[in-house]
């Protein structure tokens, strides 16, 4: 049943999302991560709105607070702000070439890390390094292959 309404191949990309978060990377490159789900979430809010949404943002957000040991609500409430615009302008987002996407995804993920770091200041006195922007460019740089790595994926298992 979860196959056949494309709810477990969702389902999957969206902890494979949250794995990447938290997989040990070389402390060189740690710094550079690119933000997987925010990626995986941009391009199911632009390729599916009437099946992905608000919600959905919302409980990923919260189990994103979870597994990075946030304050209940930080993530959450970053990227549901980050996710109105690809909810709100998703056929303009689906006309753009992906270099332009790429740069809407830095745009977004900026808008996200904004908050974050904001929130995080406010709450636990967090101290800006230039460093936490890094994966704005890493994310806008891996946005190409994750789209088109994400779209055969959904034609793939027939996702609509």
């Amino acid at each position: 049943m979860w196959i056949k309404a494309g709810l477990l191949p969702l389902f999957i990309t969206y902890i494979i999302g949250l794995v990447l978060m938290v997989m040990p990377m070389p402390l060189f490159l740690e710094a550079w991560r690119p933000d997987w789900l925010s990626l995986v979430i941009i391009y199911w809010l632009m390729a599916l709105p009437h099946r992905v949404g608000m919600g959905t943002v919302l409980i990923l957000g919260l189990m994103t607070d979870i597994l990075m040991g946030s304050i209940f609500g930080i993530y959450a409430s970053a990227l549901l702000v980050m996710a109105y615009a690809p909810i709100r302008h998703f056929q303009r987002f689906r006309n753009y070439s992906l270099t332009q996407q790429a740069l809407v995804v830095a745009v977004l993920i900026f808008i996200k890390r904004v908050l974050v770091y904001q929130l995080e200041h406010w709450l636990n006195d967090a101290v800006f390094h230039v460093s936490y922007l890094y994966p704005v460019i890493s994310s806008a740089i891996a946005w190409p292959w994750v789209y088109l790595i994400l779209r055969k994926y959904r034609r793939h298992y027939g996702i609509q």
